[in-house]
């Protein structure tokens, strides 16, 4: 995995000697000689990943990292603490300050490596995240930012897997104190069984639960979907590196080393807690966004752009499997006087109630869409044109049937709809000559008297008990 690391430490053996084994593992090494500097090589070019020293005259690195964490447009950036500090109470105001890990000097290399690779994992599944939902909304981005500031990391639901039932009380009671709720499993089919039911913002894994290895317990959760997301912090105990540098290759978020120290504990969590909550609401945001570029805001139906793509690779599929797919284009018969009449807002109304009757009455994998002003398409794949034909009959009669409540004094308005069927599927179809041939048909119906549904002369018209033998179905 190649990455640009920035190696920041005022001592010129230290860094070149970091920028040498960086380099042989095929890392981009940049460096700095001071805090004032790394910010200046952070705010030109953002590397994947900073190494950080401590102890550096005139800005430490405790400030430095708190400067990175404050930036929303470098928040994001892993900071790794490597220097000579080896007391608990340092660790944890390392933590507290925003670096995503501690390390303490001499560092064995197998072990930062390690730890680098996975954070930088961790942030370009971020970033890919973060570019998708800039990309459907910017505003949004900036409030998903704004919240992870702000979000305390506390409130978290925990998922403790630990057989030791001394130690699960400790862990749990430590938890307890920032508000989080946890649950414990003794065995790793507990565990799994529990984070398959159960959605967690963190689960707390020793390397040994029961009689079941840890290790096998976070690649087991990293394949199946429920997990494949949760941050794993995992329980080593001390001078345990390989397979802490083994864990955190198959996707362990973050570590602690026995004996655990309770703040460390408390930071590491908030930490992981609070990074779950960012990850799901870019998530939800990217989501949410995306159903708005692809839906209709006022009906809540597909969009004209959803439809073109849809129906192409409906057509495609149809080609693929000889099996045909049918489209009825129909729109509100006299919408524009209901405008002049009523109002827009009634209008409005009378959009929305069309369009819900309509999607309420077809298959799951039947697919509405606004194609434009008060015109409809309905896609239907896997489906013969005659069918189609009784289908788009049944729906026509469904919104005919029963007035439509408004608001204002009209209170009520009988709507009819004029539909038109194609069926597509031939070599040579394209989806706007499907589209044609089902808007020829729509406007024939609309001739003849609207409220009726009309199918393309080239649908075969079936015998009179299976649906009525005219292209006009009143």
């Amino acid at each position: 995995m190649s990455a640009r690391v920035l190696v920041v430490d005022d001592i010129p053996a230290n860094v070149r000697l970091l920028e040498a084994k960086l380099s042989a593992e095929y890392f981009d090494v940049v460096t700095a000689d001071s805090g004032a500097a790394a910010l200046e090589v952070i705010a030109a070019n953002a590397p994947d990943i900073i190494l950080l020293d401590v102890m550096m005259p005139g800005m430490d690195g405790f400030e430095v990292c708190q400067r990175i964490k404050a930036n929303p447009k470098t928040m994001h950036i892993p900071v790794v603490m490597v220097t000579a500090l080896s007391e608990p109470k340092d660790r944890v105001r390392g933590l507290e300050a925003g670096a995503d890990d501690f390390l303490t000097k001499p560092v064995n290399e197998l072990a930062l490596f390690a730890r680098v690779r996975s954070l930088v994992r961790l942030k370009m599944m971020m970033d890919e995240w973060r570019l998708r939902e800039e990309t459907c909304g910017q505003f949004e981005l900036l409030a998903a930012a704004a919240a992870a500031e702000t979000d305390s990391g506390g409130g978290g639901k925990v998922l403790l897997a630990e057989s030791s039932a001394s130690s699960s009380a400790k862990i749990s009671g430590t938890l307890a104190t920032q508000g989080h709720e946890t649950t414990v499993a003794t065995t790793g089919a507990e565990a799994l069984a529990l984070s398959k039911q159960n959605r967690f913002d963190l689960i707390v894994l020793s390397l040994k639960v029961g009689n079941d290895d840890g290790l096998r317990l976070v690649s087991q959760m990293r394949s199946q979907d429920e997990t494949r997301q949760v941050p794993i912090l995992l329980v080593v105990d001390e001078f345990d590196t390989p397979r802490l540098i083994k864990g955190l290759d198959i996707g362990a978020s973050d570590y602690l080393v026995k004996p655990i120290d309770r703040n460390e504990l408390i930071a590491r969590v908030r930490t992981q807690v609070r990074r779950r909550r960012y990850q799901d609401r870019l998530r939800a945001n990217y989501e949410r966004s995306l159903s708005l570029a692809l839906t209709d805001p006022l009906t809540g139906v597909y969009n004209r752009r959803y439809l073109d793509n849809h129906l192409e690779k409906s057509l495609e599929r149809a080609r693929e499997t000889g099996k045909a797919v049918s489209v009825v284009l129909f729109d509100i018969d006299h919408f524009k006087s209901v405008n002049d009449t009523h109002g827009h807002d009634v209008g409005d109304e009378v959009l929305r109630s069309v369009a819900q009757r309509v999607n309420g009455n077809l298959r799951n994998f039947d697919m509405v869409s606004r194609y434009g002003g008060e015109e409809f398409v309905i896609v239907m794949p896997d489906t013969p044109g005659d069918i189609a034909v009784m289908v788009a009959e049944r729906l026509r009669d469904r919104v005919a049937r029963d007035p439509i409540t408004v608001t204002g004094s009209a209170g009520q308005l009988n709507v009819t709809i004029s539909m038109g069927v194609a069926a597509g599927g031939s070599p040579t179809d394209a989806p706007e000559d499907v589209l044609k041939r089902a808007d020829e048909a729509m406007y024939q119906a609309k001739r003849a008297g609207r409220n009726r549904v009309v199918a393309h002369q080239s649908i075969p018209v079936m015998p009179a008990k299976d649906v009525v033998p005219a292209r006009s179905v009143a």
